[in-house]
């Protein structure tokens, strides 16, 4: 019988476990049993807090394997929200961690952004634009890994959700000043939503969410843009920074495959159709597929792939960190 795998998903909105077995029909999508913990894994001084995570995963590993009956798990992979830029600490103690309390032989660390790709289009050349409250755009050759924008709401993600939602509340205070460029509709919905926006810097800038409360003025926007010129240039304009994104990581020879996923997909025509346009034009070579499923499908990927001596994604120190024994790489 062969040993198992943990598959996660560490984000925003917390943790997701899967435990699974490949090869004798334990390896599909779902896994054998899931686990969810809504608490977000803590970063501080030192970037993601592996003590916290740990603290969160060891409790679901362990149900997990009883309730499945897995053996033993031998290959871990997590898919963790920030590790390019805060994944030091995971990457110096995680493995040794795994190793001590499960037994764990391989360890892959893996950025959101490459299991977003793999979840979306598999091992295959391509681009994945990763659309939520942020964004960010990851592209393969299969010889090394290429990532754009994923800066955060204050330095870019540029047409994600946070940005459209900037962008529109802007156009509200420019209505409310009597400025070029305001839009009325946007003013009234943000006046419903927030109160009045005389108001709103002292209610936004001490928030440590920032990024979520700008984010969730978006649907706002898309449900103005049939009726409002200004709504529907900011959307037009949220295109154009998904499409350059998603060229700035696209193979530029072949016929490589270009998806987007996440929640901002949930606007629907009124982003979908300039997004359509916008790729079309700036990628005029790539095939536009549907993405195939979410960050934590590519993570059970990964991790089976892994088992089955398969694997043959590109690794690179900050995207993709694979260890095998305890220590070292």
């Amino acid at each position: 019988m062969s040993g198992g795998y943990l598959a996660v998903d560490s984000g925003g909105s917390g943790l997701r476990v899967v435990v699974g077995r490949a090869g004798d029909g334990g390896g599909g999508p779902d896994g054998l049993g899931r686990r969810t913990s809504r608490e977000p894994v803590r970063t501080g001084a030192r970037g993601i807090d592996p003590g916290h995570l740990m603290g969160q995963l060891l409790p679901m590993a362990r149900a997990l394997t009883a309730e499945t009956g897995v053996p033993r798990l031998d290959t871990v992979v997590v898919g963790a929200a920030g590790l390019a830029t805060l994944g030091h600490a995971l990457r110096a103690e995680l493995p040794g961690a795994l190793a001590r309390e499960l037994g764990v032989r391989t360890v892959a660390l893996v950025a959101d952004a490459v299991t977003a790709y793999v979840g979306a289009l598999g091992p295959r050349a391509g681009a994945v634009v990763a659309a939520g409250t942020g964004l960010v755009a990851t592209g393969t050759d299969l010889a090394r890994w290429r990532r754009a924008d994923g800066w955060g709401h204050l330095l870019g993600d540029c047409g994600g959700g946070a940005w459209i939602g900037r962008a529109g509340l802007e156009a509200a205070l420019r209505a409310h000043d009597g400025r070029r460029g305001g839009s009325a509709p946007l003013l009234a919905r943000a006046e419903e939503r927030f109160g009045p926006v005389a108001g709103l810097p002292g209610r936004l800038y001490p928030r440590t969410d920032r990024p979520a409360v700008l984010a969730s003025f978006a649907p706002d926007v898309a449900a103005c843009a049939a009726d409002d010129p200004v709504a529907a240039d900011i959307l037009r304009a949220a295109a154009r920074h998904m499409a350059d994104s998603a060229a700035a990581v696209c193979p530029p020879g072949g016929e490589p495959r270009v998806a987007v996923t996440g929640g901002l997909l949930k606007m629907g025509e009124p982003l979908l159709a300039p997004l359509e346009e916008a790729l079309a034009k700036r990628l005029p070579h790539a095939r536009r597929t549907a993405a195939e499923g979410d960050p934590l499908r590519g993570a059970v990927r990964i991790a089976t792939d892994l088992v089955t001596g398969s694997f043959a994604l590109p690794g690179d120190d900050s995207l993709l960190w694979l260890t095998t024994g305890a220590y070292g790489r």
